[in-house]
């Protein structure tokens, strides 16, 4: 099964793309979307909404793992996180994927073992779990890979 992994934002979006099952994973690709923190907020969802779209098209997963918004204190932040997970759903719903949609604490607590990991320790894991030599990186990009692996191990 090939699992498309994405940590929503609207600066950067990270995600991952990951097959296997819950015996083994591969990476196929990682990185991050990156958009212009001056442009209109439209336009930093089409970025988002067609970079989406490539990957799909790229690699064509079954499922799309998708963080769940956090909620912040600041709600102006939760609202437009809001926006960018609303256009990674469209762009999976387009493509006809499955969706799963996962707590950041549930995410670090299947790869990590601790809901309260920290970014460095996901990394770590993501890339012992994946038998990487480096870390995907940034930060980002590692929380999409580990999207998708909790979409896989949950899976069986």
């Amino acid at each position: 099964m090939i699992v498309l992994g994405i940590d929503p934002g609207t600066a950067i979006t990270g995600y991952g793309v990951v097959t296997g099952d819950a015996r083994k994973q591969v990476l196929l690709e990682c990185g991050v979307i990156r958009t212009d923190a001056r442009a209109p907020l439209a336009e930093r969802l089409a970025v988002i909404f067609d970079g989406v779209s490539e990957i799909v098209c790229r690699h064509s997963p079954e499922r799309l793992a998708v963080e769940r918004a956090f909620y912040s204190r600041n709600v102006h932040t939760t609202l437009v996180l809001g926006h960018a997970r609303g256009v990674i759903l469209l762009a999976g719903a387009r493509a006809g994927l499955a969706i799963d949609e996962f707590e950041p604490a549930l995410i670090k607590k299947t790869v990590v073992g601790v809901g309260g990991a920290t970014k460095e320790q996901v990394q770590f894991m993501t890339a012992r779990l994946l038998r990487l030599k480096t870390a995907p990186s940034p930060a980002d990009a590692a929380d999409g890979v580990a999207a998708a692996l909790t979409a896989l191990l949950r899976a069986s």
